[in-house]
């Protein structure tokens, strides 16, 4: 089994801005000594509520962001990687929220090209445009259109479909389905739970809906105010937790579905 990422001790600190010019700046703990592994294959979920640490993980995960102490791993070597390009290809990212997230002066033809471009893609570009909006439930007439005409349904596809164009071996996905309304959603996910099925995908899905996690994660960590205190089979934790905070998640869920 492949490693492919690997969070080691990791930490994330933010200075608060001062309460008056003579006080001293207070500290926020956003992330506290965080370890997890993802391995090729895996469907791992990161479950909070907010403000527990989930999206700064992301970021560091990604690169997007700079530890405060303790190291992110692809492939064994710590970011930033000498060629953060093949880092770029091979791990990308679906936010939450598409409407801010693509262009809207691009057109889906050029949102989806754009990072074949940037990342040096080396093959027909726009035969891989056609393949991952088929791949993503879009007809070949969209390539023309501007996130404005998109329902925002089709625009998390575009989103989608965007992330895929690399080729990458692992996606992270943060909130990807809470801007959409309940139909929508379970149609985003089926198509997250098929892609990464069908393509063998390796996906770190963060959420706050622990149902979004129960459908889509063999593995769930659960954190709270930035630390992690329960991780292990999504089944096995959402069947008996031990922890309070895992406990009183799973109890403010009226019918939580059995995870697969």
């Amino acid at each position: 089994m492949t490693e492919l990422l690997r969070a080691h001790a990791l930490s994330r600190t933010f200075k608060l801005p001062r309460a008056g010019l003579r006080s001293e700046r207070s500290v926020r703990r956003a992330l506290v000594e965080m370890n997890l592994t993802v391995n090729e294959g895996d469907r791992l979920g990161i479950v909070g509520e907010s403000g527990s640490g989930k999206t700064t993980l992301a970021r560091l995960l990604l690169g997007l962001d700079i530890p405060t102490s303790g190291t992110v791993s692809f492939l064994g070597e710590t970011l930033p990687l000498s060629d953060m390009r093949r880092f770029r290809r091979q791990v990308q990212v679906v936010f939450q929220d598409p409407r801010s997230s693509l262009n809207p002066r691009m057109s889906v033809e050029d949102i989806v090209l754009e990072p074949l471009e940037c990342l040096a893609v080396d093959e027909p570009h726009s035969a891989r445009i056609d393949e991952v909006l088929t791949s993503v439930g879009l007809s070949r007439d969209m390539r023309r259109r501007y996130p404005h005409e998109l329902s925002g349904g089709q625009r998390q596809r575009v989103a989608i479909a965007r992330a895929l164009a690399p080729r990458p071996r692992l996606l992270i996905a943060d909130e990807p389905v809470s801007a959409l309304d309940v139909l929508v959603r379970d149609e985003i996910l089926a198509l997250l739970a098929n892609l990464t099925e069908n393509l063998g995908l390796t996906m770190v899905l963060i959420s706050h809906d622990l149902s979004v996690i129960a459908r889509l994660c063999d593995d769930v960590v659960v954190m709270q105010n930035g630390v992690a205190v329960e991780q292990g089979k999504t089944v096995d934790v959402f069947r008996a937790p031990s922890h309070p905070f895992t406990k009183t998640l799973i109890a403010s869920v009226p019918r939580l579905p059995e995870p697969s």
